[in-house]
């Protein structure tokens, strides 16, 4: 039998709230950290509101020599996995440094920097190699930065499959410590909320345009119309439960299935909940919430909505989409809706999916405005990625 992979430790970066408590904290209470762009001039854009991340400042938190070689999802990446390993108990100085390592996911991060680098270029013509790197240098610099900080050479990585990224990343981390890695950095924090990342969503047909926050982003909603962007995301510590058993470490719950599926001629989300279910070794019947994808888009939602009723059946399972308040953060969503998923399991609470009014032709139990006390031992989290990236993992207490 496989060993069970736990999570021991999280690192939370998101629009309504820094740190995993103040970000449960303000879930529970239905705070939304949605409102006006104002990391650029949005003026002369269609959508122009974003869940920005406010508070944050990186100098209080790193030194300053990592300034000019970061940008800021860098070094909001950076902190949470310093968060993540001081809420786990974990110093890595103290561990085999070949034991440890990292596994990260980007949709397409790292566009404010090499706009940044394109300013240079354009000034001073004389930069375009950093310019031309800065398009690759971000998808590894995530992983790299957190390694080269905290000494981890051991396996790591970085994945790309959009908005399923987190899933991928942390299922991959799964994979690495089966194989003998001690522990691994795991989730994603992203963001491209700069003119050019911006005008890279816009061509998706996919952001709302409403101006009032509370209209804005509305899943299984007959209002629905696109969803809200955002900056954040988590990130996870990942060991062997014999590992996390024999420090002592506390520990938030288990990573115990995972499937991943691309859509052919037909959606391939079912297919990758009932592998996830599979893998977990349990059936629908022991799935107590799920956290949905939540596209906002009438199409995508249906699709989701069916997937979930012909797994669980018609209103079979309470359903929750707490990223309503912190908009879709791509990558670092599904990591943000893993770390959620846990803490709603320490807590027996399911958090509330804010300002929706479901449609009931959708056919599910969408927890709505208020948090719903329930007995919660096992969770499964979606997630789909632009272009047909679809990821289900089940995690249980």
């Amino acid at each position: 039998m496989t060993a069970p992979v736990v999570v021991t430790g999280l690192g939370v970066a998101a629009p309504n709230g820094l740190g995993g408590q103040d970000f449960w904290n303000a879930t529970l209470a239905g705070k939304s950290g949605i409102g006006p762009l104002t990391h650029f001039d949005s003026s002369r854009y269609p959508a122009k509101l974003a869940g920005e991340i406010n508070g944050f400042t990186a100098e209080d938190h790193l030194p300053s020599r990592l300034m000019p070689q970061t940008d800021r999802v860098t070094r909001l990446s950076l902190v949470a996995a310093d968060w993540a390993l001081a809420d786990a108990g974990v110093t890595p100085a103290d561990l085999p440094e070949f034991s440890m390592g990292v596994s990260t996911a980007s949709s397409a991060g790292g566009f404010a920097f090499s706009q940044q680098e394109l300013k240079n270029l354009w000034s001073k013509g004389s930069q375009y190699v950093s310019a031309y790197q800065s398009f690759a240098w971000f998808y590894a610099v995530n992983t790299g930065q957190i390694s080269i900080r905290h000494g981890m050479k051991g396996p790591s990585g970085v994945v790309v499959t959009d908005q399923a990224g987190g899933l991928d990343a942390v299922a991959q981390a799964r994979r690495q410590i089966r194989k003998g890695t001690s522990l691994v950095v795991a989730g994603a924090v992203d963001a491209l909320l700069c003119s050019w990342g911006w005008t890279g969503l816009l061509t998706s047909g996919r952001l709302c345009t409403a101006a009032e926050p509370t209209h804005a982003y509305l899943p299984f909603d007959d209002r629905a119309a696109g969803h809200v962007a955002g900056e954040g995301g988590a990130l996870l510590i990942m060991e062997s439960a014999d590992s996390a058993k024999t420090r002592g470490a506390k520990v938030y719950g288990e990573i115990a299935g995972y499937a991943a599926t691309f859509d052919g001629a037909e959606p391939g989300l079912r297919r990758a909940v009932e592998l996830a279910l599979a893998d977990a070794g349990v059936t629908p019947a022991d799935v107590d919430v799920v956290f949905a994808d939540a596209a906002a888009e009438p199409e995508l939602d249906r699709v989701e909505a069916e997937a979930i009723v012909e797994v669980f059946g018609p209103h079979g399972v309470p359903v929750t989409a707490p990223k309503t308040m912190t908009g879709r953060l791509y990558a670092g969503g599904a990591a943000l809706d893993l770390a959620t998923a846990f803490l709603a399991l320490a807590e027996d609470t399911i958090p509330p999916t804010v300002h929706t009014e479901p449609a009931e032709r959708y056919g599910l139990d969408l927890v709505v405005s208020q948090p719903r006390a329930a007995r919660l031992r096992t969770a499964l989290v979606l997630a789909r990625g632009h272009g047909g990236f679809n990821s289900a993992m089940v995690v249980r207490s």
